[in-house]
């Protein structure tokens, strides 16, 4: 079961998820457990073989959604790794997640790079890119902080938000995962949004 701490202001819970050593992410619930800000909605967005996946497609499984990209050089690929063995320890039942990994920096990001990228990690992780746009629009629609953080020499790297989100099999946001979150509270959380 997710653990919640609530305060009730003003006929709003707010709801903080909590997880052990800190990364606990804040967001506001109704009364009624709703949440307060929609996170979540449509996009359309190719795989790494270059199909089309829509919002419409995750729906009937719970989803895991996390925003990277494939030159990060420590946040995404510990994410990517924890995200693999949260699911080694669910054993089969992992199975009957979506696990998505979308990109932020869709100009270096294309199909066959995240591919590439990919293989390092869990095969169940299923990336996505697209035009600047598309990911542009799906990341305002799941809440992402990004931004493009100028290097030397014309390189650059993107600095963006850490959380793993999760959607119930009707698309409706769940809780967060905070970035650094202990391994037993990720799994528990993965093992409440299944049933």
């Amino acid at each position: 079961m997710i653990r919640r701490r609530s305060l009730v202001l003003g006929g709003l819970a707010v709801a903080a998820a909590a997880a052990a050593g800190g990364g606990g992410l804040l967001y506001l619930r109704t009364k009624g457990g709703k949440p307060l800000i929609k996170i979540g909605g449509p996009f359309a967005l190719s795989d790494v073989d270059g199909r089309t996946v829509t919002d419409r497609d995750l729906l009937g499984k719970p989803t895991l959604i996390y925003f990277g990209f494939t030159y990060c050089p420590e946040i995404c690929p510990t994410t990517l790794t924890d995200i693999g063995q949260w699911l080694d320890r669910l054993g089969p039942k992992a199975d009957r997640l979506n696990v998505i990994f979308i990109t932020l920096d869709p100009e270096r990001d294309t199909g066959p790079q995240i591919k590439r990228y990919l293989a390092n990690f869990d095969p169940r992780i299923r990336g996505l890119t697209g035009s600047v746009e598309a990911v542009a629009a799906a990341a305002k629609a799941y809440r992402i902080y990004y931004r493009k953080v100028p290097l030397e020499a014309g390189e650059y790297t993107i600095d963006h938000s850490t959380a793993v989100y999760l959607f119930d099999k009707r698309g409706e946001f769940v809780a967060p995962i905070g970035y650094g979150s202990a391994p037993d509270r990720a799994v528990e959380q993965l093992t409440a949004l299944l049933g």
